[in-house]
């Protein structure tokens, strides 16, 4: 099918970046440096193993506050469980429990290095939305029409062939879609480390402006920025700006409306938008990552973080969840990052019999995981325990 192309001009979306001799500049190069500046030391702070289970985590959360923006409650303790193969009997919580599966396969694709090209290029737009949507159920891949018209389905990775209203926003004619995305991705592949930054935040409105699918825009122009602060950050996977943005949808949801606004007279940038309106929403977002890594960093501090697992450890052992002495075999995981297997007999001063049974059952808690029977135990950070451990990533069920 061919696609009606209204041949509008490229600058209608135009400022794609805050420029440089806008007075808005300065303060949003100091957060981007202050920014980069905190997730290199957070990054940095923790060993490879605890990040790596920590990243694991954070996919779920990611997913979780990603999906909530869009009015789909899966928590992640539910989540954790479909993963698992564990599904709800109700068809609606089990069709959500499916597209969080789909969601984090996506972003472990992104943490993999599964990127060909640019997040910003239109092939990878059409990637991340095709691998978000092919896993989803039917019952997810249409959308209503307004005015009782029929349900539209959603294609996989395919730009839409309709027109649009977001809001107040009448997006660009279907056939126009790839020119505007091929002028985004050409401004935003070429950027100096702070450029790259803060076109995060740009990137991140402009294809929602452009509105590249007939559904599934929120979750593509989240994931494509979570992919650029990877790039540009080198992140690990071990924070996400999704959270803010849920935690503060409301005012998410103000500045992108604003955005939307076209230039406020002869002061507001070159521009047919607001590059005033583009700048605050950059300063929002890009104080919203600060607040996440700031969050992050306080709850992975090893002191604190070895104070919950300790008072958790003796809360399940005084009520017989654990066997006695659990906490230390956690102890020495947390000083040393891992241990072998075999150590922990030397650890408890006890028979091999029971140390295997304090690592099957700090195992089928959840606490440690092994790779295999004969890998070190290495902290596990499971939906489960999050509550305990990690208090306030996201609401108790």
């Amino acid at each position: 099918m061919t696609r009606r192309d209204d041949k509008e001009t490229i600058d209608l979306f135009e400022p794609l970046m805050v420029a440089e001799g806008s007075p808005h500049r300065g303060a949003l190069n100091d957060l981007a440096l202050d920014l980069a500046t905190r997730a290199a030391a957070f990054q940095s702070s923790l060993p490879d193993r605890v990040a790596g289970a920590i990243a694991t985590l954070i996919r779920s959360m990611n997913c979780y506050y990603s999906n909530l923006i869009e009015g789909h409650n899966t928590h992640p303790i539910d989540i954790e469980r479909a993963l698992h193969g564990d599904y709800s009997g109700d068809a609606a919580k089990r069709d959500l429990q499916f597209e969080a599966k789909s969601h984090i396969a996506v972003q472990r694709w992104i943490d993999e290095g599964g990127l060909a090209k640019e997040p910003t290029s239109p092939a990878m737009i059409r990637e991340i939305h095709e691998r978000f949507c092919a896993s989803l159920p039917e019952g997810l891949l249409f959308v209503d029409m307004p005015n009782g018209a029929k349900r539209i389905p959603v294609v996989p990775g395919e730009f839409r062939e309709r027109d649009v209203k977001v809001g107040q926003h009448v997006a660009i004619s279907p056939g126009a879609v790839p020119r505007f995305l091929e002028r985004l991705n050409q401004v935003y592949r070429t950027q100096s480390r702070i450029d790259a930054i803060l076109a995060t935040a740009c990137a991140h409105h402009r294809v929602l402006w452009v509105h590249p699918f007939l559904d599934g825009n929120g979750r593509v122009a989240r994931l494509m920025s979570y992919a650029m602060l990877c790039d540009s950050l080198n992140t690990g996977g071990l924070w996400s700006v999704a959270r803010g943005l849920a935690r503060n949808e409301a005012t998410y949801k103000a500045h992108l409306q604003a955005c939307d606004e076209p230039r406020r007279g002869e002061r507001d940038g070159p521009g047919t938008l607001s590059e005033a309106a583009l700048a605050s929403f950059t300063e929002f977002f890009l104080q919203t990552c600060i607040d996440q890594v700031d969050f992050m960093e306080g709850l992975m501090r090893p002191d604190r973080l070895r104070d919950r697992i300790m008072i958790w450890a003796e809360e399940e052992m005084r009520g017989g969840r654990l066997p006695p002495k659990s906490d230390a075999v956690l102890r020495a995981i947390l000083y040393e990052g891992e241990i072998q297997r075999s150590a922990v007999t030397g650890i408890l001063g006890m028979s091999d019999r029971t140390a295997r049974r304090v690592t099957s059952a700090l195992i089928d808690a959840g606490a440690v995981t092994s790779e295999s029977s004969r890998a070190p135990l290495v902290l596990a950070f499971p939906a489960t325990l999050a509550g305990r451990w990690m208090p306030n990533l996201f609401p108790e069920q």
